[in-house]
């Protein structure tokens, strides 16, 4: 019975692959009769239609190698699951404490004595932000479903990468440390990931509050993977520093191929839209302003750190989402890649910030 188990498996994957395999054929076909059927017989109107065919077909062929790339590295048997510290530690008596002292020592600093985990365990705050945690995370499967297949393409990328412990727990809302990832362990504060309208956020400015949302969740993880694996800026210019978060965005694009751009960047629609239509007119501002290669830490927080606005001084700046340097950054990583596709991701992520833009051709979109 196994073995005819076996043999229909392989029949039903030899189908699935002739059906693909058909329809591309077929998509072909039809753009490539209703480009021979336009008007026109000249040799101009010909090789016209010669090109469009092999353009439409080279770009077929690209999707479906992208899908075939795709397919191969969802069929990873590789999975994830959170160790539940946050439960482990509240919901039990201080009896545990030891024992979870053994399994969990970094999370237990030596100069703290047991009565602080005690009086932890009883606290009235830490016990709300908990029961908060539990009513909304009380299955993770989900998001344990989403966080292996993101471990999928981040083996596909990095082989040697070792697969974390994966640790929740909560840290009174510190939205700044919302996740850590070291070498071999990935520490998540659910408490950060409530959702942007939760109570327990009331008074937290919105732009921070925002992405108090598990759909950011992933796009965290990613973009803190990011920062351990590319190494630090070899510079303090403002040009430095945004192909640095550019990287750190481009690799999303690779490792989060089904995640929408708004997510990686932590932009609402509106955000993401006034972006890509003000490309040009940042851009510009950065020339005119000779801000490229400047090293004022100012530049840092008006243009890159999370803020309600980034600031230009200019009739714009209640329009404008903050962070936009890390956008312009991420154009110019992708239009270095989309100009030198030869070039190796090993060897995108260590070239160094003057070299890929001069390379980039980068030019806002008009």
């Amino acid at each position: 019975m196994l073995q005819y188990d076996f043999l229909l498996f392989q029949q039903i994957s030899l189908f699935n692959h002739l059906l693909e395999v058909n329809l591309f054929k077929i998509t072909v076909f039809v753009i490539t009769k209703r480009i021979l059927e336009t008007e026109g017989t000249t040799f101009f109107s010909f090789s016209y239609k010669c090109i469009c065919f092999f353009t439409v077909s080279v770009f077929l062929l690209s999707c479906k190698n992208e899908i075939n790339n795709k397919n191969e590295i969802e069929k990873n048997p590789l999975s994830v699951s959170f160790e539940r510290f946050d439960l482990k530690f509240y919901n039990n008596s201080p009896d545990v404490i030891p024992n979870l002292k053994n399994e969990y020592p970094f999370l237990f600093p030596k100069q703290f004595s047991d009565s602080v985990w005690i009086n932890r365990q009883k606290d009235t705050l830490q016990l709300l932000l908990q029961d908060a945690v539990i009513n909304t995370f009380s299955d993770l499967s989900f998001l344990e479903k989403k966080t292996s297949s993101l471990f999928k393409y981040i083996r596909h990328y990095f082989p040697k990468t070792k697969i974390p412990r994966i640790i929740t727990l909560t840290n009174n809302v510190d939205y700044q440390i919302k996740t850590v990832y070291l070498d071999s362990l990935l520490l998540i504060s659910l408490d950060t990931f409530l959702g942007s309208d939760h109570p327990l956020y009331e008074g937290i400015p919105y732009y921070i509050r925002k992405e108090l949302d598990s759909k950011y969740l992933l796009s965290q993880i990613a973009e803190k993977f990011a920062s351990y694996i590319i190494p630090p800026n070899e510079n303090r210019t403002f040009l430095s520093n945004m192909i640095y978060e550019g990287k750190k965005l481009y690799l999303q694009d690779l490792i989060l191929p089904n995640e929408k751009d708004e997510i990686k960047i932590a932009y609402t629609q509106n955000e993401i839209e006034w972006v890509r239509e003000n490309e040009t007119n940042i851009w510009q501002y950065f020339i005119e302003n000779q801000t490229l290669y400047k090293t004022d830490p100012e530049l840092i927080d008006r243009f890159l750190e999370p803020a309600p606005f980034s600031k230009f001084y200019l009739q714009l700046d209640n329009e404008s989402p903050g962070k936009v340097g890390r956008w312009i950054g991420w154009q110019i990583v992708k239009s270095y890649h989309k100009n030198n596709p030869e070039i190796s991701l090993k060897k995108l992520i260590k070239t160094s910030s003057q070299e890929l833009f001069n390379l980039s051709k980068y030019k806002p979109k008009r």
